[in-house]
């Protein structure tokens, strides 16, 4: 192996190492802190892991703050990102139990974000807790609401509209939820 490849291989491994252990209170590693570790080339290491981990059936996914992703975006924009690995392809409903998420506090996350999503991505908070409590008791809808917003599924801003959260993006495909929920 050349001395080149060898310092490719020893980024991307520091790239895994980076992507996989949190550190922070949020999942993932910020764009800024990827180029500090792995130098200005870091979307060519990042590319080179994503290769490595589609054999596993995982993926690394970038959020950017805004709604939409940028069709260009620039260096600020990918630096203020957000890098985290995720699985490619959807699991079974077996696979998300069994990842510690109680089966109604799924059914409340993907009703809520149905909810939101219908509503143009915003909808306020009262409204979603008035829906919600047709199906749910009244605390396990404050507590998973608090939950969600904590976890970065929803955001909540200060006239307590719920927006869709970076980990809402990152996570789950909207598209393909709606479609499940509009086909039944």
């Amino acid at each position: 192996m050349s001395e080149g490849q060898a310092e490719i291989s020893r980024k991307v491994k520091r790239a895994s190492q980076l992507l996989f252990f949190q550190r922070h209170r949020k999942p993932g590693v910020k764009g800024w802190e990827l180029r500090k570790a792995l130098g200005p080339d870091f979307m060519k290491i990042i590319d080179i892991l994503n290769s490595e981990l589609d054999k596993l059936n995982l993926q690394v996914k970038v959020v950017f703050e805004e709604a939409e992703a940028p069709h260009e975006p620039s260096e600020e924009q990918v630096g203020r990102a957000r890098f985290f690995i995720t699985i490619k392809k959807p699991l079974a409903v077996s696979d998300v139990i069994s990842s510690g998420w109680r089966i109604d506090d799924i059914a409340a996350l993907a009703a809520t974000i149905a909810l939101v999503i219908s509503r143009q991505g915003k909808m306020a908070r009262k409204d979603v807790e008035q829906i919600l409590r047709e199906k749910f008791p009244k605390w396990r809808v404050d507590l998973n609401l608090d939950r969600f917003i904590k976890n970065g599924y929803l955001l909540q801003d200060e006239q307590d509209m719920l927006h869709i959260g970076w980990r809402t993006r990152a996570e789950i495909d909207q598209k393909t939820l709606m479609n499940l929920i509009l086909s039944k």
